[in-house]
Order: C-alpha cells, then sequence, then structure tokens
C-alpha cells in the first residue's frame, strides 16, 4: 500500500489492502508473507566501493586537466610540477572522500531506534515475536513505553497517546484512537494511524501493521539517506570552472600548434611548447588552495562553535540565499514550559497552578510534557500537606485526569483535562478571593472567550476544576459532575529570545528565512507573529501534496511559511528551491528532518540532535541557535572570496603570459621560454599565492551571498588578462629593439618581468578597492615576497645557465621596473571595469546590508 493511500484510506480499505483482519494472521500465512516481503528491518547502508568513489571524484573536469597537466610535466622532465600537482590531486582528494565517508553510519542509526521484540496476534493467540518478523496484516498490541515496529492503522485504544517528535519534531503528545470502520481520516489527520520509530508514551492500542520495512515512513527516509546527493553549488561551480578552462585549453594549445606547424617549426618542439602552455594555463594549486582556505574556514568556524564536516560546505554557506528551518529547538526552545494560570478574571492565580500540580504530582504511570511543566514550577513550591486518597488517570473518553486528594481537614477531587470537557462539568466557578459564583450563560461565555483568545496564539491550555469530596475514599466513573471551574494553565514552547534578532542578520545578509514546520498552521503563524520575522505566505502539506514538482516550484518562491508538512514534503520543498537557482541550507534534529538536509546544499544540525541528523548534517551548531549560523555564514563568504582571488589572479595572469608566449612564439626567431622555464614561471606563481587562504576579505565580499559567475570570472580575464599580454609585448621591444638582449638575457629579463608583474598585479586585483586601503594578510606578503625572491635567483644564480638564462644588465632591470610601475597604475584604473559584477548576476542578487 502507498503511503498516500495509507494516509487516507479507511480501516476497512487497508484492512482489505493487506489482507487481514482485526483477529490477525495464522503462523503460515505470516511466514508465507514474510518470505515474500523480506524481514522488517531497515537494512544496512550501501556503502560505495572505494575505487568508484575514487574513481567518482578523478571524473571531474578540473581534476582531468590538472592530471593531464601533471603527466604532461612528467614528459617534459619537470618532474618537481609532476610530483607537487600528483600530491595535491591526492591529498585533496582523499580529505574529501574520508569527510564524506563520515556520514554512512545514518541510516545504522536509525535500525537502533525500534525495539527487538514485540507482541503479535497469531492463530487467535499474542506471542512474542522479534520484530524483524512482522508483515503486513498482523495485530500488534503495544502499551506504554513500547517503541512503534511498523506502520499501521489503529483497531483499538484505550488512552493511548504517542510521542511523535521523532518524525514531526513537535514535543506535545499526541491522541491516538481508531477513526470509523468505513471512513478514512483527513489528509492532516493521523490520529488513527501510528508510525515506526515512534513511541506510546500513556495508555495502550491494538494496531493492525500495513508497511513494514523499507515501506515505512522510517524506510523511506533510510532510503533517501542511501540515495547519492544531487552536486552541492560548490560541486556545480567546480564543474563549470573545469569546463571554462577546458575551452581556454583547446583553443590556446591548438592555435599555438596549428601556427608552429604551419610555420614549418620543429614538430616536436612545437608540440612540447605547445603542452607547456597547457600546463601553464591550467590552476595547479587550486585544489590546496581550496583545500587550506576550507581548513581555515573550519578552524575559525569551530571557534564560533560550529563544527564541520564536509569542508566545501563552508563555500555553500556563505552562497547560501535561502534557509530553510524546522519550528522547535531552532525558533523555539523545544521545551514545554507553563507561561500562566489564569483564574477568572484572566490574571494569574495561585489556587489554579496549586490544585493543577497536586494533580500531576499524584498521577500515576508516565508524566506528559503538560505534567512535567506543571511540576518544574512548582518545584521551588511546597507542596507539604497533600495526601493522595485516590484517582482515575487519563484516557480520551473522559479527556481529563481526576485525584482524591486530602489536605489537613480537607479532602477534594481535582480535576484537570481539556478545558471544553472540564468546563462542561463545572456548575459553579470560583474567583481569585475565594468566593464561589453561579456558573451562568454569561460567565461561561467569559471563560470560553479567555480560552479562545490564548488558543489563537498558539498555546495549550488545560482547564483546572475541584469539589469537595468529604468522607468518600474512591472516585466512581460518574463522580466528576458539580465541579468548580478554577482557571487554565497555560502551556508554550518558547520561542527564542535570540531568534528575532538572528533572522534580522541573516535576512540583512541576503539570506531569504522559509519556516518548515509539522505543526499546525495557527501555531506556526503565532510564532511568526510572537518573532516579528519577515515571511509572508503560507502553504500546508495537504496543498503541497496535490501540487507536482513542477506546480511547487513555481509557487515555493513566493511562500515563506509550511505547515503540517510531512519528512518527504520537506525534502520536495528543498529540491524545488534549488530547481529554482536558489542555493538552500536546512536546518533541523530530527529523524524526520534527515533526508531534506541531506538533500539540501548546506545541510546543518544542532549538537541535541538525533544521531541521523546530525549523521546527515554538513555542519553541526553546538548551540541550537541561528546567532551562530550568522556567524558560520560570513566564514563561508571569506573563505569564497580567497577562492575567487586566487581563480582572478591565476587565470588571467596565466592566460596573460601564455598568450604573450603564444603570440611572440610566432614571430620571434626563438621560443620566448622554454617548456621548463614555463612550468617554472607557472610553479613559482602559484607559490607565491599560498598565503591567499589567511588573507582577509573586503565589507562589500561579506555583505550578500555570491555564487560561482563563469561570466565574470571570463569578464576578468578578457580585460585584464590583454593588458598583460600588452606589456610584456612591450617588454619585448625593450629587449630587442633597445637593449638588442641575446637569447638568454632576453629570457632571463622576461622571466623576472613576468614573474614581478604577475606577483604584484596581485595586490592590486585582490580587492575591488583601492589597494591601499586594504591591507593583506601577512602571509601573504611573505609568500609573495618567497615568490618574488626567487623570480630573482633563477636567473642570477649558478643555476641560471643550467635552466637557459643569462643575468640581465642593471640598466635592462631599471627599465623592466620603469614598465611594470606603468602596468600596475594601468591596472589599478582598469580593475573597475573587471571586476564589475554581470548584468544578470546583478540583477538576481539580493541587496544586502553587512552581517557584522
Amino acid at each position: 500500500m502507498s503511503e498516500t493511500r495509507f494516509w487516507t484510506s479507511s480501516a476497512q480499505a487497508a484492512i482489505q489492502a493487506v489482507g487481514g483482519s482485526p483477529a490477525g494472521l495464522s503462523a503460515q500465512i505470516a511466514a508465507q508473507r514474510l518470505a515474500q516481503d523480506g524481514p522488517n528491518s531497515l537494512g544496512s547502508a550501501q556503502h560505495r566501493r572505494l575505487l568508484f568513489d575514487l574513481a567518482r571524484r578523478l571524473a571531474n573536469p578540473l581534476v582531468l586537466i590538472l592530471l593531464a597537466a601533471s603527466a604532461v610535466a612528467g614528459l617534459t622532465g619537470d618532474l618537481v610540477s609532476f610530483t607537487i600537482i600528483a600530491a595535491v590531486i591526492l591529498l585533496s582528494t582523499l580529505l574529501d572522500m574520508i569527510q564524506e565517508h563520515r556520514a554512512q553510519n545514518a541510516a545504522d542509526a536509525l535500525r537502533q531506534s525500534i525495539a527487538l521484540r514485540t507482541q503479535v496476534l497469531r492463530d487467535g493467540a499474542f506471542v512474542e515475536q522479534p520484530v524483524q518478523d512482522l508483515v503486513a496484516g498482523d495485530v500488534v498490541a503495544l502499551s506504554a513505553g513500547d517503541l512503534v515496529p511498523a506502520d499501521g492503522i489503529i483497531l483499538s485504544a484505550n488512552a493511548a497517546q504517542a510521542n511523535e517528535a521523532l518524525l514531526t519534531g513537535e514535543p506535545y503528545p499526541v491522541e491516538k484512537k481508531p477513526q470509523p470502520f468505513d471512513a478514512g481520516p483527513g489528509d492532516d489527520d493521523t490520529s488513527g494511524v501510528v508510525f515506526r520509530g515512534t513511541s506510546l508514551v500513556a495508555g495502550s492500542l491494538q494496531m493492525l501493521v500495513v508497511a513494514t520495512g523499507k515501506r515505512t515512513r522510517l524506510g523511506a527516509i533510510a532510503d533517501a539517506l542511501h540515495e547519492t546527493p544531487a552536486p552541492t553549488a560548490f560541486e556545480h561551480g567546480i564543474h563549470r570552472l573545469g569546463m571554462l578552462i577546458v575551452r581556454l585549453t583547446i583553443f590556446l594549445v591548438l592555435f599555438v600548434l596549428l601556427a608552429h606547424l604551419a610555420l614549418g617549426r620543429p614538430p616536436l618542439q612545437s608540440f612540447l611548447f605547445a603542452m607547456a602552455l597547457a600546463v601553464g594555463l591550467t590552476p595547479e594549486l587550486l585544489p590546496m588552495i581550496m583545500t587550506v582556505a576550507l581548513s581555515r574556514g573550519a578552524q575559525r568556524m569551530a571557534a564560533s562553535r560550529v563544527v564541520v564536516k564536509r569542508l566545501s560546505s563552508i563555500h555553500d554557506l556563505g552562497q547560501m540565499d535561502i534557509l530553510c528551518t524546522d519550528k522547535t529547538g531552532t525558533l523555539t526552545e523545544a521545551h514545554i514550559t507553563l507561561v500562566g494560570h489564569p483564574g477568572l478574571d484572566g490574571r494569574d492565580c495561585e489556587r489554579v497552578i496549586e490544585l493543577a500540580a497536586v494533580n500531576a504530582r499524584f498521577e500515576s504511570g508516565l508524566k506528559s510534557p503538560l505534567d512535567e511543566a506543571l511540576l518544574e514550577h512548582m518545584a521551588d513550591k511546597a507542596l507539604s500537606g497533600w495526601t493522595k486518597i485516590d484517582e482515575r488517570p487519563f484516557d480520551f473518553e473522559r479527556r481529563r485526569v481526576s485525584v482524591l486528594a486530602e489536605h489537613g481537614a480537607d479532602r477534594v477531587e481535582i480535576v484537570k483535562g481539556a478545558p471544553e470537557t472540564v468546563l462542561a462539568l463545572c456548575d459553579r466557578a470560583q474567583t481569585a478571593d475565594g468566593r464561589t459564583m453561579l456558573l451562568d450563560e454569561a460567565l461561561r461565555r467569559e471563560i470560553i472567550d479567555l480560552h479562545d483568545a490564548r488558543a489563537a496564539e498558539g498555546l495549550r491550555l488545560l482547564g483546572v476544576a475541584w469539589k469537595a469530596a468529604p468522607g468518600r475514599t474512591r472516585i466512581e466513573q460518574d463522580d466528576d459532575g458539580g465541579l468548580i471551574f478554577c482557571g487554565y494553565c497555560v502551556f508554550v514552547d518558547p520561542p527564542k529570545p535570540s531568534a528575532t534578532s538572528a533572522v534580522a542578520r541573516l535576512e540583512a545578509a541576503g539570506i531569504g528565512i522559509k519556516v518548515i514546520s509539522g505543526d499546525a498552521a495557527p501555531v506556526v503563524r503565532h510564532l511568526v507573529g510572537t518573532l516579528s520575522l519577515p515571511v509572508n505566505g503560507m502553504m500546508t502539506g495537504s496543498e503541497i501534496a496535490a501540487l507536482s514538482d513542477q506546480a511547487l516550484a513555481a509557487r515555493v518562491e513566493a511562500v515563506d511559511i509550511f505547515a503540517r508538512v510531512t519528512p518527504d514534503q520537506k525534502t520536495r520543498i528543498v529540491r524545488a528551491l534549488r530547481a529554482r537557482g536558489h542555493t538552500v541550507g536546512f536546518i533541523g534534529d530530527g529523524i524526520n528532518d534527515a533526508p531534506a538536509i541531506r538533500a539540501a546544499d548546506v545541510g546543518l544540525s544542532v549538537d541535541g540532535a538525533t544521531d541521523v541528523a546530525r549523521d546527515a548534517a554538513d555542519m553541526i551548531l553546538l548551540a541550537p541557535d541561528l546567532g551562530v549560523l550568522a556567524d558560520g555564514v560570513l566564514e563561508g563568504r571569506r573563505t569564497y572570496a580567497n577562492i575567487m582571488k586566487y581563480l582572478r589572479m591565476g587565470t588571467s595572469s596565466n592566460f596573460g603570459n601564455m598568450l604573450t608566449m603564444a603570440v611572440a612564439s610566432l614571430w620571434l626567431p626563438f621560443l620566448p621560454l622554454t617548456p621548463v622555464q614555463v612550468l617554472l614561471n607557472n610553479l613559482l606563481y602559484d607559490l607565491s599565492q599560498i598565503g591567499i587562504p589567511l588573507d582577509g576579505a573586503d565589507r562589500e565580499d561579506l555583505a550578500k551571498p555570491h555564487a560561482w559567475d563563469m561570466a565574470a570570472i571570463m569578464r576578468f580575464t578578457a580585460i585584464m588578462g590583454p593588458l598583460s599580454s600588452l606589456f610584456d609585448i612591450a617588454t619585448f621591444a625593450l629587449l630587442i629593439g633597445v637593449a638588442h638582449a641575446g637569447i638568454g638575457e632576453f629570457r632571463g629579463a622576461w622571466f623576472i618581468e613576468s614573474m614581478a608583474s604577475q606577483i604584484l598585479v596581485g595586490f592590486v586585483i585582490r580587492t575591488s578597492l583601492p589597494f591601499w586601503r586594504s591591507r593583506p594578510h601577512r602571509a601573504l606578503v611573505a609568500s609573495a615576497v618567497l615568490g618574488m625572491a626567487g623570480a630573482l635567483a633563477l636567473p642570477f644564480g649558478p643555476w641560471a645557465g643550467v635552466l637557459g638564462f643569462t643575468s640581465p644588465s642593471a640598466s635592462l632591470i631599471a627599465g623592466i621596473a620603469a614598465l611594470i610601475l606603468v602596468y600596475l597604475a594601468t591596472a589599478e584604473w582598469l580593475k573597475g571595469y573587471a571586476l564589475r559584477a554581470s548584468p544578470a548576476r546583478s540583477h538576481n542578487m539580493l541587496t544586502a546590508a553587512n552581517l557584522a
């Protein structure tokens, strides 16, 4: 039976669909069904094989380019570049694999959430059977404290209450009772069904098993965790960058190779030079730069009480423009609290809370969260002197708890329960000063209005009443008439005081908030109003169920509140938002949240969450506070900014230099640099940039989400690369037309000019501000100085001749220095155009203020 039909079908239809009956199954039929359907277990996680996982990662276009570059470097004799590139790829790939495989025990944790044995009706008698032997059609008996072993409909119940927080995230117990045999429940009504993994906290029931194993709702969640998640925003960006570099490389290599062959150059030399240019275009240290930047971000986020499990999720957090959050535990405290005990006049009355607390203290069996809240509230107030005489426990026919107690010479019956039930049994009411009055229609209307006003605020109420019971020793079945109404006890899962300011920070940073809850619409709407959250529009689970994925994607952007949603619908909402081009974060703490956590670009959980939710998450907040998340967003954006610095500087400088050599090689009678010198140039430049991950970020970089914008990178490369080539050609003119340099001196001088211009222009283009207004990190300065020292050491050192260099003269170095100064000034003027965002990106990006 499908989950949809299970939701909406009547008991009669469900029994017919599974071929069962209220009398249960015979052992023979049960054995046949077990052989056919398989055991009632969720199964173990099907872990990907190590070699398959490794092959999947190596198939990334950027990684393939780097592997090809490594091979070319090895063939040309550059063993240093070969070793460094191969080591960087291996290290970054292994680190990613380790981070991802830490979450593979998520489905295994699900299996720990169910009982091992249960009472099953077989051959007309209840017998104890292993849970894995249950089949559809079995009748199972459960009592308070039992975990539900399968999905099913309720055949009979006695004061049954279930804790469904595992699936819904809501802390209040849920009444469970059989539905009319031939009438199906409403779309949002689950009172007549129970789900695997939930627990019975009061009463008892008998259920007909409808779905077992992976066919249960919990099984569907386990299967969702087994699925390979869709590529995240970071993975999409890396793939697009790889394809961009592939296109640039193919264009340049084919151009150089064909041109050289057309000019009659030696084929082998032409091929090696073209391959060296290909290596020069690849940002071979990009994996290392990204890994170091992300690791640095993880360390800083740990100081902000955020544990990062998947390093690339730091980038995704910075790019996130929509955060989906559950209500319980993030916007609220996830702890039911007594917030009032008003009497007839609406003001708190001590008589009300005292009577309610006595009733809760003497009630036997498992305490409900409401009872625990009452007793917690009265923990520092004495209730001494009260003695229990008798009680009649809660059941869903009476909807109340009756306790007979004595205090000194006074013996009274105290009743608390559903307000409408308690009030219907009262004919008098007591004021705060102890006076008793007749409960006429006018006063009854005032009491009902008081209840309705509080209930409309999303609060849960219990009615409290009493009557004198002199000489009585028992509470008989019909002894509750003639009660005196005293007042209400009012409960709430209180909102977090920090939630409003945290949401405001996220909204100001360009991150839209969407509240997704399993609770009723009025409760969610009131919470949102209490916190003054800037959200609009509401959809319920039943409305979502009626929409296709395409229709949901069309509506989901305009809706900020989702109420009464199932775990599957949470995942559908996340996927719909991603389908609309958003980078989505989802924060949750229950098993019901795990599939949505896994489906999001950034899966977030909290330290006190279930094992499954924590294992499915990319990040864990050690404090369940959105303010901590807002701090983490800063780190994500800082990390992204530093990765983009390397990409902008690397792609523009590499492209400019390689373009210069490609063009110059067509008219120079010799190669401007040998293949080995090209690789040394590229390697030294990359090493000079290893301080980038520690660099800071401008305020503008932290103010709003930024996505991988290939058009912007291409624009920057197309402007700054040719600018570099223009000054390279000017250097060639100086070297040949003015200085008449020989081949060795030409290569030595241009090697110095190329390295100095690349390294120094990095300080200009690392910021959109004037470079003197944005101070680089000292680690970046140090790595740049070392790179410059290496560039000067090679043409002037004793190894210069071996590398094919001749030391340039001092006058030549002075001329090159002047050209570099002009180049840096021009780059500072031109970078404003190069860094301008693409029109489409500017249109789509939300306007935002700084997070801090």
